[in-house]
């Protein structure tokens, strides 16, 4: 066809032409021929086998499953597309995250996450959960507090609860704001215990703190309050004696917030 004419006369003489429905298979196969298709790795967790949905744009999801087929079952569910098993094997970053959860921010820059279908806000607190470190946690404030929201900690703790790649993005680190474990979307609070305790965090002792309402511990030296963990566990918890219920307890005592965890600034009174 040459011209716009002789395509208008094509499109008149095919209308009311019957098109065949190209089969359901189809589209599959076309996106695992250019490297498209979705595909999942299944490896052994802290807490159980958990099976993990990539692709091109990079991981999608991770998640429980009694079987493979259930896991694909929900995956469809939940983007509507199907998925296939990976014969490769995972990459060695990947391997190492759920194995031993000993990642951060920096030690993840060649894992890509495909976080499309998330609001801005979504995606900030998520990426924002990825600089803790290992061994450490923080609180729902601290993550609204950091990415300029801090009026939004219920929605904050929202978005950590729909975290569609647990283990990999560590929401696991974040606590509620008063220091109590909390709840958590990969096989709720006790599974949480399991992978802070693989990490060092000590999550009783955490509670203990939480139950007697200390927030806050004091360098003594430098003069600086941190949350508990700050360091990890044992370079403030175990030996320190300094400790404070509020951040305005610890500013009118004469400290200033640690530069490293970045509790937040109030006014002594």
């Amino acid at each position: 066809m040459k011209t716009l004419k002789d395509a208008l006369t094509v499109a008149r003489a095919l209308r009311g032409v019957p098109l065949e429905k190209a089969p359901a298979t189809l589209l599959p196969a076309v996106l695992r021929r250019v490297g498209l298709a979705d595909s999942y790795w299944r490896l052994e967790s802290p807490v159980g086998p958990v099976y993990i949905a990539h692709s091109k744009a990079g991981i999608s999801m991770v998640r429980r499953a009694k079987s493979p087929a259930e896991f694909q079952r929900g995956f469809q569910k939940h983007f509507g597309r199907e998925i296939h098993r990976e014969k490769a094997v995972p990459p060695a970053a990947v391997r190492a995250l759920v194995r031993n959860l000993k990642g951060r921010g920096k030690d993840q820059r060649g894992l890509r996450f495909d976080l499309r279908g998330l609001s801005e806000f979504e995606r900030a607190v998520l990426l924002k959960a990825l600089e803790i470190p290992p061994g450490e946690v923080r609180p729902y404030s601290w993550i609204a507090r950091e990415i300029g929201r801090p009026g939004a900690v219920r929605a904050a703790g929202s978005a950590l609860g729909k975290n569609p790649v647990p283990l990999l993005i560590p929401c696991h680190r974040v606590v509620r704001s008063d220091g109590h474990i909390g709840n958590y979307s990969l096989g709720g609070p006790r599974n949480k215990r399991a992978l802070l305790e693989v990490e060092g965090a000590k999550p009783e002792l955490l509670e203990r703190l939480a139950a007697s309402g200390v927030r806050y511990l004091g360098n003594a030296e430098a003069k600086h309050f941190c949350y508990p963990t700050c360091g990890g566990i044992e370079t403030l918890v175990e030996t320190n004696r300094v400790r404070f219920h509020s951040e305005r307890e610890a500013i009118a005592a004469g400290f200033h917030p640690c530069g490293d965890c970045r509790p937040p600034v109030a006014l002594a009174s």
